[in-house]
């Protein structure tokens, strides 16, 4: 695929995507449109690369990290490309986000990195950036009652038999069906 030459070659953008959801959805393409080629972080993807944050404590509990990396990884795919997005122009990889660290294993660091803001995470987070020099464009900052939907309320959603599919692309709500992941969840309590 051809790009002006204005765009970034190469971009990274990450979320927990714990269900992926359409803002979700929204937030990858606008670091799509903005680069050559996508790299998609999926963040806390498993437990020995997941770290409590004090800007958000409740993001590293296991409540809120129900899903597998595969899982994640593969609505992340199947999102893009539904949406039109080739496979050639993206690629999906863990991003441990709380380990700054361990970036350069897993990401390009001289990417262009894409960031919102909703909260104290999102300002953590910019200063992990930061504190590596990375470049960053930030895609929008606005207050948390504006962020839309949440991983958490399409999670309890599903738990509850609620409904939770028109907060989700469909290529998504397919393999949470698939997978049945609304069953799990429900089970698990959460």
């Amino acid at each position: 695929m051809t790009q002006p030459a204005s765009l970034a070659p190469v971009g990274v953008i990450h979320g927990r995507f714990q269900v992926l959801h359409n803002d979700h959805l929204r937030y990858l393409l606008a670091g799509r449109a903005r680069c050559a080629h996508l790299v998609v972080g999926v963040t806390n993807p498993d437990p020995g690369h997941t770290r409590d944050e004090n800007a958000d404590p409740a993001r590293s509990a296991a409540a809120a990290n129900p899903l597998t990396y595969f899982e994640r990884q593969a609505m992340v795919r199947a999102a893009l490309v539904a949406a039109g997005a080739s496979e050639a122009d993206f690629t999906v990889v863990p991003f441990p986000v709380n380990f700054p660290e361990l970036y350069r294993y897993y990401v390009p660091l001289d990417a262009l990195f894409f960031l919102t803001i909703y909260d104290a995470w999102g300002r953590r987070k910019r200063e992990y950036f930061e504190a590596l020099a990375l470049r960053i464009e930030m895609l929008w900052e606005v207050p948390p009652e504006d962020k839309g939907i949440s991983g958490t309320d399409v999670r309890r959603l599903m738990a509850s038999g609620g409904a939770w599919e028109p907060l989700v692309p469909p290529a998504v709500a397919a393999l949470c069906r698939k997978w049945d992941i609304p069953a799990r969840l429900a089970a698990a309590g959460r």
